[in-house]
């Protein structure tokens, strides 16, 4: 059973910094891209930030760039988000994603955890 588990979410004030870090098992993690995204209510899910499965190539929205850095661990079959800079419009539900596309395109989501940006 596909597990990824989200921690590090919180309550922080603008200018601060947090970091989300994503625990996946029950799968070849170094075979997987890895990816953060984030939902608030009434928006569609939108992707944050994404790094392939060696780690090699990472993505980022426009409006993380500079501020936010995804890394993975892959001995330790983990992803982290650091958040820098963190602005009131980043708040958001943060949600982990698993992606491994060969044939068909497999995707895990964890559940997510809550950043709220406030002062």
């Amino acid at each position: 059973q596909v597990q990824l588990v989200e921690s590090g979410g919180g309550l922080v004030q603008p200018g601060g910094s947090l970091r989300l870090s994503c625990a996946a098992s029950g799968l070849t993690f170094s075979r997987y891209a890895m990816s953060w995204y984030r939902q608030v209510p009434g928006k569609e899910r939108e992707l944050v930030a994404g790094v392939s499965s060696a780690g090699g190539s990472t993505n980022y929205a426009d409006s993380v760039k500079g501020r936010f850095t995804i890394s993975r661990d892959n001995a330790k079959n983990t992803v982290t988000l650091q958040m820098n800079s963190l602005k009131p419009e980043d708040t958001a539900v943060y949600y982990c994603n698993a992606q491994f596309a060969v044939v068909n395109v497999v995707n895990y989501w964890g559940k997510g955890t809550l950043v709220t940006v406030s002062s």
